[in-house]
């Protein structure tokens, strides 16, 4: 009787254990992804429009890119890997950074975000979870998905930084 106890204890805390870790390890899907990409676009245009024009070349070092250079290599990788890496129809639009105004590149950065969540939108299905190589890894396109949120977050980080060095608050930080 023991052992029999011993089992159906093992088991129940071993199927409990499953659908704990099931539960804790579960992707986001789509919808999720598609809400999380919007609020991160609108919280990139929030960074670039808290920093004054004056603050626009701004750099932490003569190696580094400028506010303005962070704030473009977020949109154009959004473009260019979306384009290269999932399937995306070329997105016809681009800047020409030097010249551009503040509300040039917000709009730039803008198109590069829509044009990013069409494309992940109309990626199909069988194609999400297709193994591709991505810069010498071999990655699903769902994983490209990530790393575009991924990339945009390190390099916005890298710009609120900038604002902070120039006595501007940023943007307030919303998750959901």
């Amino acid at each position: 009787m023991k052992t029999v106890s011993n089992t159906l204890l093992k088991t129940l805390l071993s199927g409990l254990m499953l659908v704990a870790f099931t539960s804790v390890s579960a992707q986001t899907t789509m919808e999720e992804f598609m809400s999380k990409w919007e609020n991160s676009k609108q919280f990139t245009l929030d960074v670039l429009d808290k920093m004054p024009d004056s603050g626009m070349d701004y750099k932490t070092d003569p190696e580094a890119m400028s506010f303005k250079e962070q704030i473009h290599h977020i949109g154009s990788a959004v473009a260019g890997i979306s384009q290269g890496y999932l399937m995306g129809e070329n997105p016809e639009f681009s800047i020409e950074l030097a010249t551009a105004t503040k509300a040039e590149l917000a709009e730039y950065v803008g198109k590069c975000f829509d044009y990013a969540a069409a494309t992940m939108k109309a990626l199909p299905a069988d194609k999400a979870g297709e193994v591709i190589e991505v810069f010498g890894n071999q990655v699903s396109r769902r994983q490209v998905m990530a790393l575009l949120m991924d990339h945009t977050t390190h390099h916005r980080g890298a710009a609120i930084a900038y604002l902070r060095a120039n006595g501007v608050e940023p943007p307030a930080f919303v998750g959901f």
